[in-house]
């Protein structure tokens, strides 16, 4: 009889074991997004910098330029 028990407590133990251990393995090393931030890995002291270059400063500037274009065009047909 007490061999029986014990394997079931054996088994109650390895799966509470697991239960605590399958969530910390997934979240180590994982961006997370908490409220809109993307907070980092543990590893973005390695990961490589990525550098986009500052566009201009009027963003509509395509716009802007039609626009001028479109007044330039009416004021021709007037």
């Amino acid at each position: 009889m007490s061999s029986c028990g014990s394997k079931k407590m054996n088994f109650g133990k390895t799966v509470a074991g697991l239960c605590l251990l399958v969530p910390s393995v997934l979240s180590i090393g994982c961006q997370v997004d908490v409220a809109g931030q993307t907070l980092p890995s543990p590893y973005y002291l390695q990961d490589d910098v990525q550098y986009f270059s500052a566009g201009p400063e009027f963003k509509l500037s395509n716009e802007a330029a039609a626009m001028k274009a479109y007044q330039a065009e009416q004021e021709l047909g007037e």
